[in-house]
């Protein structure tokens, strides 16, 4: 009986990486660490509940506030008039109108930069914290300071503070949310600081609240949105920064950028030299990457959890509005993400369409953020900036043929999408395709693929070399299937700048065919229009509800 051949690990050799296997326990290449900040938040928060709880019973309200008439009454006795007038003025900070204008420029300017996830985020700390403050008030029922004279105004229970705890959280959304990271947010942060220290200087200075009440309202109004935003908008995902451009497009510079470099060079065994964004102008659900090494060039698709809640979103939305066009189903994970379109790669290269090569799928952060790789196909133009011949046609035409002939389905064929180098027309991003596909979607991809084509050469060549490839009848179906919403973004965008109607052009050029509909109503459908309309018209009411007791209104 023959021995079974063993393997043994690999031995790294000098100047050269290795590809290895990651330790249970190690750090993956861009770890999610729990910042400082954030726990310190927690801990704050934490801090708050003990507190409020002391202070319903005896011996805790007891203890606090003796603590509290010491700090009050040493200030009292070192009272000016001229600085009570101060503190007096100063006080006025913390109003409800301060809040007010403060909260609603916060959001107007988030709304005009178009930063929505920082928006819904900002919205909801509004309206959440400052009524979990109120029911902490409401429940403790802590009176003003008694045995000190409070020289202004007050509304209300004490504990927490009111105008601090508003002040606080506005003051602190506006630092996160507002200033980019760096020396602009801490330039921000302490400005930040100085108007609420001198804010609750003035209140204690006053004898409008207690030591602990300024205290815990601080620590509610700053913890809670450093730490909520951390979790909903965190900065490696959601960037502060007035730059234009696509927001799928991430940073890929500092730490993230030294991440790719370990990530390739641990598991894939590639050296990487740089990473440059790489053809963003057609790109809107990843960040395209050319990746240099000492051999050559890679192309990489950066997919992180940004771009699987834009899935989510446009995929839910597309049902809604149209029924079921394609598969509308969208994915649980980032990784379940990457792996369909590196499988979908995979198929195409096997069923002869001619695409990028894979090379795998580098881990940057575990369910967080992924590379797909792939051969960067060098000297390779977009189909429409090159010379399109009837050979290029052809070929263009083909890769339609091809898929049909493997049950297949491009789904988002566009100028963008489609490179020619050497001659050679190559298709790419195949994120969307489909398998076994409906034949509505494999025409739709036929009439896609001449409408781009149109865009090059006149619509009459275009359906000329067509009918080699594919009946009359078949191109009739593509264009009777045809709709705005069936053409992606860029090419209807594209075809809007011509001066003729290409799709007339093209449909009258076919064999007369009734539209194909395209309205699909089902079950699920119906539920999810009348969960989502539902759920819009409860938020928008509960929003409208709480604008006033949050102090918004």
């Amino acid at each position: 009986m023959e021995t079974p051949p063993t393997l043994s690990p690999r031995s790294p050799t000098p100047g050269a990486t290795t590809a290895r296997r990651r330790p249970s326990g190690e750090a993956p290449p861009l770890p999610r660490p729990v910042s400082t900040a954030t726990r310190a938040s927690g801990a704050l928060l934490v801090l708050v509940a003990i507190v409020s709880v002391a202070l319903g019973t005896v011996r805790g309200v007891r203890a606090i506030t003796r603590a509290d008439l010491a700090v009050l009454e040493a200030l009292e006795g070192l009272r000016w008039d001229p600085l009570v007038e101060v503190a007096e003025v100063v006080v006025t900070l913390g109003s409800t109108t301060a809040f007010r204008v403060l909260a609603w420029t916060v959001l107007l300017v988030l709304l005009a930069v178009r930063r929505y996830q920082h928006l819904f985020a900002t919205l909801a700390l509004l309206l959440v914290v400052p009524l979990v403050a109120a029911l902490i008030r409401e429940s403790v029922g802590r009176m003003r300071p008694a045995g000190v004279e409070i020289v202004a105004g007050w509304d209300g229970y004490a504990h927490p503070s009111r105008p601090v705890g508003q002040l606080a959280l506005v003051l602190t959304i506006a630092t996160v949310v507002l200033a980019p990271h760096g020396l602009w947010r801490r330039r921000a942060a302490m400005v930040t600081a100085g108007v609420l220290v001198l804010v609750v200087a003035a209140r204690l200075y006053t004898a409008v609240d207690h030591p602990s009440d300024v205290a815990a309202s601080l620590a509610l109004g700053v913890a809670a949105p450093v730490l909520a935003l951390h979790l909903l908008t965190p900065e490696e995902a959601f960037p502060v920064t007035y730059r234009r451009g696509v927001r799928a497009h991430l940073d890929v510079g500092g730490r993230r950028g030294e991440a790719i470099r370990r990530a390739f060079a641990s598991q894939l065994d590639v050296d990487v030299v740089d990473v440059v964004p790489f053809g963003l102008r057609g790109s809107a659900g990843s960040t395209p990457l050319r990746v240099a090494t000492p051999s050559g060039a890679l192309f990489a698709k950066l997919y992180a959890a940004v771009h699987l809640r834009s899935d989510r979103w446009y995929k839910l939305g597309r049902t809604v509005r149209y029924g079921r066009l394609e598969d509308e189903r969208p994915f649980n994970s980032v990784r379940r993400l990457v792996q369909y379109e590196d499988h979908m790669l995979r198929l195409m290269r096997d069923a002869g369409v001619p695409t990028a090569t894979p090379h795998g799928i580098v881990e940057i952060t575990p369910e967080r953020e992924y590379l797909l790789v792939t051969e960067l196909i060098e000297g390779a133009t977009h189909l429409t900036d090159g010379t399109v011949t009837d050979d290029v046609v052809d070929q263009a035409l083909a890769v339609v043929r091809t898929m049909w002939d493997a049950g297949l389905a491009h789904r988002d064929i566009k100028p963008s999408n489609l490179l020619l180098a050497d001659g050679k027309v190559r298709v790419i991003d195949v994120a969307f395709a489909e398998v076994r596909p409906s034949p509505w979607r494999q025409a739709v991809d036929l009439a896609n693929m001449m409408l781009t084509l149109s865009l090059c050469v006149p619509p009459a060549q275009v359906y000329e070399r067509a009918t080699r490839a594919f009946t009359p009848d078949e191109i009739a179906e593509a264009f009777a299937a045809t709709r705005a919403v069936t053409m992606p973004a860029q090419l209807r965008s594209m075809l809007r700048e011509q001066e003729g109607d290409l799709v007339e052009e093209l449909r009258r050029l076919a064999p007369p065919r009734q539209p194909v509909a395209i309205q699909r109503w089902t079950l699920r459908r119906v539920g999810l229009t009348f969960a989502a309309l539902l759920g819009a018209v409860v938020a928008f009411a509960l929003v409208l509800a709480n604008l006033d007791l949050a102090g918004l209104l």
